[in-house]
């Protein structure tokens, strides 16, 4: 079952992207590009919740339906 996660992303003085989420604390990750940093943000986010399931401790997230917004980011 696929989930729903905000991720906050900020680019930090040194250039790289910092993703953090309120709604699944521990999530921290960083990468070069947005698009690395979400790929390592959900890697993170799989494990953390993960292990939150094997405790018995499931967050109650969203789960994603059929149809959801989804903020597209586009280069130039």
């Amino acid at each position: 079952m696929e989930r729903i996660i905000n991720v906050h992303i900020e680019k930090l003085p040194e250039g790289v992207y910092l993703a953090t989420s309120d709604e699944v604390p521990g999530l921290v990750a960083q990468g070069r590009t947005i698009s690395e940093t979400l790929e390592i943000a959900r890697d993170v986010a799989k494990k953390l919740l993960e292990m939150q399931s094997e405790r018995n401790q499931s967050a109650s997230l969203p789960t994603a339906e059929d149809a959801f917004d989804y903020p597209l980011v586009v280069g130039e």
